[in-house]
């Protein structure tokens, strides 16, 4: 981002200058201006504004020669900008004002009628969809390729066993491919509700004007069309003063950071020591300036962090537009830092994540021993002895008793000789073996959404078809 100039010797002419009969202070210039954090919005500044001056020429407000005067100068002005030599300045305030200067200087008188038929309340809430629309294209591909990364994961992991976990207690076995899928399912929604936001925040403002629309004999629809919007905002006092559409995508970003985040605490968890579950490639950790040995998950760490950063944004814009009056009004400035900051960070998250899950490694003896402690078959046990016409609540207290047992005794249900089952019950057979073992527990589970291996590999090639 190029630092703008304070504009104090730049001779820089504010278009608003001609009711004012004194110069603006020097630190409300500063401080009103946003010039230094919306100068990134220039590509779509200059797209709008080329559309807007070609509706302007179709509705003979402008002539032909007017308008390619004005693209012309509109394309040097982008060359500029994409060669990093643009001056930006703080005296001309944000990005709109500076384009339109550097236009006139380069073409003249011509450059002043730009601006004819709309205001910057309208140009910067297309400026903000435009860009936004934008990145919800990039970030749609991003989710894509990290969803596409736990599929191939999931796919190899199929048959590999670990413990599921309720209240972080060994609650039955799964299969990790099975839990990777759960993580895909999270990003499914995700992928979804960013979708159906696309659709809201690609309505075209332009011609709403300061507030109330143009006496011009304007054509929206024309420019809305050039612009790929796919709808017109209806009601032009609504159309500049609202940021819904932005509220909106940092709900879905704040969704899509809290399954990231879940996703990081069981990566830095399986991590650990403790469980050594997974294996992080080198690329993705750091080590300690004090301690060697140290192998610390900083991208799943940093990337729970950035979270609550997100969050903030979400309430930072959610009051930001609680009390406002219609329609616009200068707090709206304050919707871009909160916003850039939103998509520079997911999309950062994002990458690493799609990087990072490839590269995983996954311990599979570690995962199949962590889940034969714990009881994690004592529900197979009980589903065993309702199928040998017990009720449910009876077999739960027969397990009960049998676990209660085993504790005792420092082993495992399928440690137990069938003469120590027995005792709980007269319904146990030497089939019962069957049921204790970690793979027919996962294999039994094999329904639609169930661990089963194959099931995790229909849910796998299901979600193929899904991303397609």
């Amino acid at each position: 981002m190029t630092k703008a100039s304070s504009g104090k010797d730049s001779g820089a002419t504010k278009p608003w200058q001609g009711r004012f009969t004194e110069a603006t202070d020097q630190f409300v210039e500063a401080f009103t201006a946003s010039i230094d954090f919306d100068q990134r919005l220039y590509p779509q500044d200059i797209q709008g504004s080329i559309a807007h001056a070609k509706m302007l020429a179709h509705c003979q407000i402008l002539t032909n020669e007017e308008v390619d005067k004005i693209i012309t100068g509109l394309d040097q002005v982008k060359k500029e900008c994409d060669a990093g030599q643009f001056k930006w300045s703080i005296a001309l305030e944000d990005v709109h004002m500076n384009i339109e200067a550097r236009l006139i200087e380069i073409i003249g008188d011509v450059g002043k009628k730009l601006h004819t038929g709309r205001s910057r309340n309208d140009q910067v809430a297309t400026d903000v969809r435009l860009y936004l629309r934008d990145e919800i294209d990039v970030i749609s591909l991003e989710l894509k390729r990290l969803q596409t990364a736990l599929i191939n994961l999931a796919e190899k992991e199929a048959s590999t066993i670990m413990p599921g976990f309720t209240h972080l207690q060994t609650a039955q076995p799964v299969t990790f491919g099975h839990h990777l899928m759960a993580w895909f399912e999270m990003l499914m929604r995700d992928s979804q509700r960013l979708i159906d936001c696309r659709k809201r925040v690609n309505s075209s403002p332009l011609g709403a004007a300061a507030l109330a629309g143009t006496s011009y004999p304007i054509n929206r629809e024309y420019s809305a069309k050039l612009l790929g919007f796919e709808t017109l905002a209806e009601n032009s006092l609504d159309a500049v003063s609202d940021r819904d559409f932005v509220i909106e995508f940092m709900s879905f970003a704040s969704l899509l950071m809290m399954h990231l985040s879940r996703m990081s605490e069981e990566l830095i968890l399986w991590n650990s020591a403790h469980f050594e579950f997974i294996d992080l490639p080198d690329r993705f950790c750091t080590g300690s300036s004090i301690m060697p040995q140290k192998k610390n998950p900083d991208v799943p760490e940093l990337v729970r962090g950035k979270t609550g950063r997100i969050y903030g944004h979400l309430m930072c814009l959610l009051t930001l537009m609680k009390s406002q009056p219609l329609a616009y009004n200068k707090d709206n400035q304050e919707d871009k830092e909160p916003l850039f900051d939103t998509i520079d960070n997911i999309r950062g998250c994002l990458k690493a994540f799609a990087d990072m899950i490839p590269a995983i490694e996954a311990k599979r003896d570690k995962m199949e021993q962590a889940a034969s402690r714990g009881f994690a078959t004592a529900t197979d046990l009980a589903d065993y002895l309702v199928k040998k016409n017990i009720a449910f609540r009876d077999a739960h207290e027969i397990v009960g008793k049998a676990v209660a047992y085993c504790i005792k005794q420092h082993c495992d249900l399928d440690k137990l000789e069938l003469s120590d089952m027995q005792q709980f019950s007269d319904k146990i057979e030497k089939d019962v073996f069957e049921c204790l073992s970690l793979k027919g527990s996962v294999s039994a589970r094999d329904h639609r959404g169930g661990t089963a291996p194959n099931q995790v590999k229909k849910a796998v090639k299901l979600a193929r078809q899904r991303l397609k």
